[in-house]
């Protein structure tokens, strides 16, 4: 099946931008936006938006529409798990399948100071409605915030007796994230503790097959919920346990 993008009526090819120039607001600057965004192979180009940044670069909306299509079945794509459970369920399945509390520490780690993302899956009030993991009564979760060294996040999974490892990664400017990401794998590896938990990694750059690309057991992005993560991360451990 070819796709193309929506906008007024079905694969008419069209496209919104938003890109910046390090060039000052103003009519000229509408038009090398309008030119760029054609050199980019883009039809009917049109600058919807303009306004400065700065005196010396503008930020720019622009539509265009494009006649590029894609072979949506040859896409290859797979998500971490094609079904959840909800927050009962997961407990359930914890009692009934490992007969114990799962460990889960979490952490923001490398310089990244940003805890949105790991506090929504971990704290206890959790976000938009969903109950964190400090919440589920079959999970002892720790949260260790931000800016956590690799080493000091493996340490502490080691010291807890962790099944399961989340990193999270706000911060994405210059492909920081990747070479932190990177890291602690290879930590983990270097000290032969890479199958002794489920690590796990989200972020809003972050999606399931770039995490498994970098050595992850899954990956996940915006829209994420702590009950997604558990329930991947409880089937992942019971899956380890029955190949044994």
């Amino acid at each position: 099946m070819f796709i193309r993008p929506y906008g007024d009526t079905l694969d008419d090819g069209a496209v919104q931008l938003s890109f910046t120039l390090p060039i000052p607001c103003g009519g000229k600057a509408k038009e090398a936006a309008k030119l760029y965004v054609q050199k980019l192979g883009f039809k009917r180009a049109e600058i919807v938006h303009a306004s400065a940044m700065s005196d010396d670069f503008t930020f720019f909306v622009a539509y265009g529409k494009t006649d590029v299509s894609l072979d949506y079945d040859k896409v290859e794509y797979a998500e971490a798990v094609e079904k959840f459970m909800s927050m009962d369920e997961v407990n359930a399945f914890i009692k009934t399948t490992f007969k114990r509390k799962i460990v889960i520490v979490g952490a923001c780690t490398g310089t990244d100071a940003h805890t949105v993302g790991i506090d929504a899956i971990m704290n206890m009030k959790g976000y938009n409605h969903h109950f964190g993991l400090e919440r589920y009564p079959m999970i002892e979760a720790y949260n260790m915030g931000s800016q956590v060294p690799n080493e000091k996040l493996l340490e502490y999974a080691k010291v807890v007796k962790a099944d399961a490892i989340l990193v999270s990664q706000i911060v994405t400017q210059k492909d920081v994230h990747i070479k932190n990401l990177t890291e602690l794998i290879e930590l983990a590896e270097a000290e032969k503790l890479r199958d002794k938990f489920v690590i796990v990694v989200g972020g809003p750059r972050v999606n399931n097959k770039t995490a498994r690309e970098l050595g992850y057991d899954a990956g996940f992005g915006t829209g994420t919920y702590a009950e997604h993560v558990a329930t991947f991360i409880v089937k992942k451990l019971h899956e380890r346990i029955t190949k044994q």
